[in-house]
């Protein structure tokens, strides 16, 4: 994407009233006003709020708001210009049970309050396999400590990858954590028992890999 696209999407983000992208520092400082009240002050209701992290364009929160009117659904990624697509689709469809936020994942725990979220998805993430770079890797005890900071007692995760080590990974650290996990399949597409908003759903790049007939793997646990 070129750089005068980027920008003009940017621009575009700023008059969207379904993108909110605080100020780092400032949420550092001073908190952030949301926090513990977007089903009273965002979205108007007391719904259940679902977060998708990474959420790229978006297709998997717009998907699902589409499919749950009766769930609020916000997706969470620091590359905005991504998600722009997903912003104007929910715009353009009506749909006011979807929201963006633009931020750190690593910074979650400072934008919702403990038990204010019912379940998050983690769609196709960088499995991070260096060592390296672990501490970036969605799934790791940093992560999971922050998800479990602000998802309610029964909340769900649901992970859903391309990657074989990322599915091993999280499939190994839940069982030594011993978390409660819900349901696991290493080829969600060859199980007839795969939940429908798994298989129901599709991203872009998912598709790219179902073309290649690379399987993609589904985790469902409660911490």
């Amino acid at each position: 994407m070129g750089s005068k696209n980027k920008l003009k999407r940017f621009r575009e983000n700023e008059t969207f009233s379904n993108v909110i992208q605080p100020v780092r520092d400032k949420v550092l400082s001073e908190g952030f006003p949301l926090k513990g009240k977007w089903g009273t002050d965002f979205f108007k209701n007391s719904n259940p709020v679902v977060l998708e992290l990474g959420c790229g364009k978006g297709e998997y929160a717009v998907s699902l708001a589409r499919k749950y009117p009766d769930k609020n659904f916000i997706g969470v990624d620091i590359k905005g210009a991504r998600f722009w697509r997903g912003a104007r689709t929910a715009l353009e469809e009506n749909l006011g049970n979807v929201a963006f936020l633009r931020t750190q994942i690593e910074l979650i725990d400072l934008f919702f309050e403990s038990n204010e979220v019912s379940e998050i998805w983690i769609t196709f993430p960088d499995p991070q396999i260096k060592y390296k770079r672990t501490k970036h890797r969605l799934t790791n005890t940093d992560f999971l400590s922050r998800y479990q900071k602000i998802l309610k007692k029964d909340g769900v995760i649901h992970l859903k990858t391309d990657s074989e080590f990322m599915h091993g990974y999280t499939l190994g650290l839940l069982h030594g954590l011993g978390h409660e996990i819900c349901y696991a399949h290493h080829d969600v597409y060859r199980n007839e028992y795969s939940p429908e908003e798994v298989t129901g759903i599709q991203t872009f790049y998912e598709k790219q890999y179902l073309e290649q007939q690379k399987p993609i793997t589904y985790i469902k646990f409660r911490l």
